[in-house]
């Protein structure tokens, strides 16, 4: 099991600082073993690497065993959470996204951006900010000692909008920007790396349950997986920064130009929907984990989708890997951020399932 500090895990703690070693060792990589990348690349099947691909199934499919969608039924209980998630999520955030990054990429930076790569890096912001974030919003919201079966819930509403609200959110998006991308391609890349994840993870969770029990699922088989998403994810940056090592030497600053919108819109999104809770007059173990899902990302689902449309050497692809490399440590100040507020709002609250929200703490 890997170390925990204060509830939050070892690796994800210092994903930031893993992630900036991964993107060094790509670049030296790339930049003295050429020949590796080369290889590599070789493995393809219908324009997808394989490489990608076996790497976003290691990323993704520890992260969909997790999510229990028996909770979908207490969507009742408490609903002014929900709508306020889904509202922020889907009708708010990608078009923020757009909104900011454009201002961004096309005005602010345009005497250092050509025209062409911004377009191409509005692309990838466009695609991380229409995947909301479905794994690390349960580290979010126990930091924030937020209810863990309410999170649950939203999670899991989340996971079933997303498979029919991110393709048409995204085409109409890069549409504007009359950036090409295939339906098909599009929809396959939700099939791969959504839709087929998220139902073995839901066989397995339900295979593993009916016969060893739940308490087994949540304190033991679930544990063995633990750090798997982080070593797949970072695998990948190795590879990306790998292929793209030429680019990176020659356009560093383009990591730090891109990181720029997406810290604002993060900031943007937390603080319009921690607001509105606050209005709303929401618990805060609700308001809390409202506002981190909202402001984070589903950054894996973003970069494999990025890596399918137009490959891992594009500058889409590098768009989405700055978001995870900004993800961590934005969120880890907007948790204290939140911890230091937390008297803003109502304390009278009862988890609508108590035995539940004990158990999903177990897991942690």
């Amino acid at each position: 099991m890997l170390m925990k500090t204060k509830g939050i895990s070892f690796f994800h703690k210092y994903l930031t600082l893993w992630v900036i070693l991964c993107m060094i060792g790509g670049v030296v990589v790339g930049s003295l073993l050429p020949q590796v990348p080369q290889f590599l690349n070789q493995f393809e099947f219908a324009n997808v690497s394989l490489i990608s691909a076996v790497l976003i199934w290691i990323m993704i499919f520890p992260m969909m065993m997790k999510v229990d969608f028996t909770s979908v039924k207490r969507i009742s209980q408490n609903p002014k959470g929900l709508y306020l998630t889904w509202i922020i999520n889907w009708l708010v955030k990608p078009f923020s996204m757009y909104l900011i990054a454009g201002f961004f990429f096309y005005y602010v930076f345009q005497a250092i951006l050509p025209a062409d790569i911004a377009r191409e890096y509005l692309a990838g912001a466009v695609i991380l900010g229409a995947a909301p974030c479905t794994a690390m919003v349960f580290v979010w919201s126990e930091l924030t000692d937020g209810d863990p079966a309410y999170t649950v819930v939203q999670v899991a509403t989340n996971n079933l909008i997303l498979l029919v609200a991110f393709v048409p959110i995204v085409k109409f998006l890069l549409g504007v920007e009359e950036v090409f991308v295939p339906w098909d391609t599009l929809i396959l890349s939700v099939i791969l790396f959504v839709l087929i994840p998220l139902i073995a993870g839901y066989l397995t969770r339900k295979f593993v349950i009916q016969n060893k029990g739940k308490k087994y699922f949540n304190t033991q088989f679930v544990t063995k997986f633990d750090g798997i998403t982080t070593v797949g994810l970072l695998l990948m940056l190795i590879y990306i920064f790998a292929t793209q090592a030429n680019t990176l030497v020659s356009h560093f600053t383009h990591i730090l130009l891109i990181a720029v919108p997406l810290t604002i819109q993060t900031f943007v999104i937390f603080g319009l929907s921690y607001t509105i809770a606050k209005f709303l007059k929401l618990p805060y173990v609700i308001a809390a984990p409202a506002g981190m899902i909202g402001a984070s990302n589903f950054f894996e689902l973003a970069l494999a989708v990025a890596i399918a449309l137009f490959g891992v050497h594009s500058p889409v692809a590098l768009a989405t890997t700055v978001g995870v490399l900004t993800e961590v440590p934005l969120m880890l100040f907007l948790v204290k951020f939140a911890n230091s507020t937390k008297d803003q709002f109502p304390t009278k609250y009862q988890p609508a399932r108590k035995e539940i929200s004990n158990e999903l703490r177990e897991t942690k």
